[in-house]
């Protein structure tokens, strides 16, 4: 077996989906084989820091740190904000993509999301960290593009399709035909800053400091994009320090609340869609009628923020199938089937 050959069953290409709370990778001939958090724990000992727990490791750390290991986030909004450490990250996960470390050098093709407003700087610090953590080649594809082609929207043809990306940093939305983007925008609001508003409301409303994961963990039970019918809805037990006494506390807090917390974050994803629309060509706006709006991204698994937006609209809103992971999926078909050869730009 020749020396190339033996390198090409070591290096398996890849789709990345580098995102601001999670990281998936979609592997040639596998499908999605990871997604953790974009979390990187750091040890600093007599001064020098060195990584020690990445992904889901490192996230259960969240809070819970002694003071020498603090927890980061290398990505911000969907772009690196940290790019050494964003190098670190993106080396181990495609070594735990491949299964581990591995003796022979791995120089796999990666096709890696960006935004869609990510400037031309923002690009080149994504391509690079990729690049320095072991790919031969990195082509980028937009994330709503990846998007619609995992939702399975007709990208490659002559038919608009709207698409609305809720990741971790930021909303996206996109008119798409014809493998381009007729119109993109997008707002800083995302699961990030879902988190931050139930914190936030919860320390106003109750006297209560909850931490990062309890705030997530109310967003994803109770979450809600729409007031309850019956005014109050479910319940969930939350515990915390009471900012009163400074003492541990535990109180319950209404799906009600949690909406009422959401309200302006979820009015400015529905501005936004209806901004783009607001853009969009007779024709395109014609094929919208029939096709709906096609939501992705983890955000868009917020309870009723689908219903939301068909009222807002007056079109068919549907949650991607694989809401979480199509980015990821698209990525890797654009990498592998040439039907969607001129959606990615080469490194």
């Amino acid at each position: 077996m020749g020396l190339s050959r033996i390198f090409s069953l070591a290096s398996n290409d890849m789709a990345i989906d580098l995102g601001t709370v999670n990281t998936v990778v979609c592997v040639r001939g596998k499908g999605i084989v990871l997604n953790e958090p974009s979390v990187v724990a750091l040890e600093t000992v007599d001064g020098v820091s060195r990584v020690c727990a990445i992904g889901a490791e490192a996230k259960l750390m969240l809070g819970k740190t002694p003071e020498y290991i603090h927890t980061v986030r290398p990505m911000r909004d969907g772009v690196i904000a940290d790019i050494d450490i964003a190098e670190k990250m993106i080396k181990h996960f495609i070594d735990k993509a491949h299964g581990g470390p591995s003796r022979l050098p791995r120089r796999p093709t990666i096709a890696i999301c960006i935004p869609s407003g990510a400037t031309m700087v923002e690009r080149r610090a994504i391509q690079q960290a990729t690049s320095n953590a072991g790919a031969s080649k990195v082509h980028l594809i937009e994330e709503l593009m990846a998007a619609a082609i995992g939702a399975g929207l007709p990208v490659t043809e002559p038919i608009g399709a709207m698409v609305v990306d809720i990741g971790g940093g930021t909303t996206e939305v996109a008119i798409l035909s014809l493998r381009g983007l007729a119109y993109s925008n997008s707002v800083r609001v995302g699961g990030d800053r879902m988190d931050d508003a139930i914190a936030s409301g919860i320390r106003r409303r109750h006297n209560l400091m909850i931490g990062e994961s309890t705030a997530e963990r109310i967003k994803v039970e109770i979450g809600s994009a729409k007031a309850p019918a019956d005014g109050q809805g479910r319940l969930i037990r939350v515990r915390g320090r009471d900012l009163v006494n400074g003492v541990p506390a535990e109180i319950s807090v209404s799906e009600a609340d949690v909406s009422a917390f959401l309200s302006d974050l979820v009015g400015q994803i529905v501005q936004t869609v209806l901004s783009a629309l607001e853009k969009t060509g007779p024709e395109l706006a014609a094929d919208l009628c029939d096709q709906g709006i096609v939501m992705t991204g983890g955000g868009s698994l917020l309870a009723r923020l689908d219903e939301v937006l068909a009222e807002a609209t007056g079109l068919p809103v549907i949650v991607a199938e694989n809401a979480l992971t199509c980015v990821a999926i698209g990525a890797g078909r654009a990498l592998e089937d040439p039907v969607y050869q001129g959606v990615m730009t080469n490194s």
